[in-house]
């Protein structure tokens, strides 16, 4: 987000925050050091703000005041697909591989995709080693899981998000910064999935969750240059974590949940922020 101004706390500032939230202007009033400061979104005239907010000091009735151009038709639905192809790739892989291997039911498709390699032996299925699939050269398998989705709930709830919070990181912060987040996210989650429970799992819910503990943390590190994120999602995060491993959430019918690959990628995104801050290009202008 952008800062526009710093009042003392003494000053009621409760009006004008009225008056932003009446023109869906997204805004934040902060504490720090003693003062007020009023943060807007990035897509947001940040002078424009500035300039409402002296005619408010100075006496002018905010009802009288039209603000149609405060929010410039800038951002992601203004640049189009081009801007954020990664992010549209990353959904379009999700979709086009969930449905060759039929949602887990296509075997023989299923199995590429996998950690590791499941092989009939004397009648049975037993998954190969991970030490098979690195001397096998088979590299892929260490991402592929994430695009692995067992019902038309499961990719909703993921890609939903990839859409919402991936393309920002993209748009925002380039595709480099993007793609090393999920590259290491889905990699660190799916190795520790395996560990716990074997090659048999799969989604991007673990490369959801360091999206979001991403920009969880971006967003307090980097106030004046945020992703823009609501602070109430680290609190969906760790509800989300309990109810997985209490298991409520199958009780509930959602099936087997990969709690291990959700925190692993809630670390993961934590951990990466300050190589994001590395590759991270400068903020487009609004």
């Amino acid at each position: 987000m952008i800062k526009v101004l710093e009042v003392p706390l003494s000053e009621d500032l409760s009006e004008f925050a009225e008056f932003l939230w009446m023109n869906e202007i997204p805004h934040r009033i902060l504490e720090r050091d003693q003062q007020q400061q009023l943060w807007v979104a990035p897509s947001i005239d940040s002078e424009k703000i500035a300039a409402l907010f002296q005619m408010w000091k100075e006496g002018a009735d905010l009802r009288k005041i039209k603000v149609g151009h405060a929010q410039p038709k800038t951002g992601i639905s203004a640049v189009g697909l081009p801007q954020i192809w990664l992010t549209v790739s990353l959904i379009l892989l999700s979709l086009g591989i969930t449905f060759l291997i039929g949602m887990g039911e296509n075997f023989e498709y299923f199995r590429l995709f996998t950690m590791t390699d499941i092989v009939e032996r004397n009648g049975k299925l037993v998954t190969t080693s991970l030490s098979y699939t690195f001397t096998n050269g088979e590299w892929w398998r260490l991402i592929t899981p994430v695009f692995i989705h067992f019902s038309v709930l499961h990719i909703i709830f993921n890609l939903l998000w990839v859409w919402i919070v991936g393309s920002k990181i993209e748009y925002f912060q380039g595709r480099w910064a993007l793609a090393g987040l999920v590259l290491f996210s889905g990699i660190s989650s799916n190795l520790a999935q395996f560990y716990i429970s074997g090659p048999l799992f799969g989604g991007m819910s673990g490369v959801v969750f360091a999206l979001l503990g991403y920009a969880w943390l971006w967003d307090r590190r980097n106030p004046s240059n945020a992703i823009g994120l609501p602070p109430a999602l680290l609190g969906f995060m760790v509800v989300w974590l309990v109810l997985g491993y209490s298991g409520l959430l199958e009780g509930m019918g959602l099936g087997a949940i990969a709690n291990t690959a959700h925190l692993a990628g809630l670390i993961a995104g934590f951990v990466f922020v300050p190589f994001g801050e590395m590759v991270a290009r400068p903020r487009r202008k609004s």
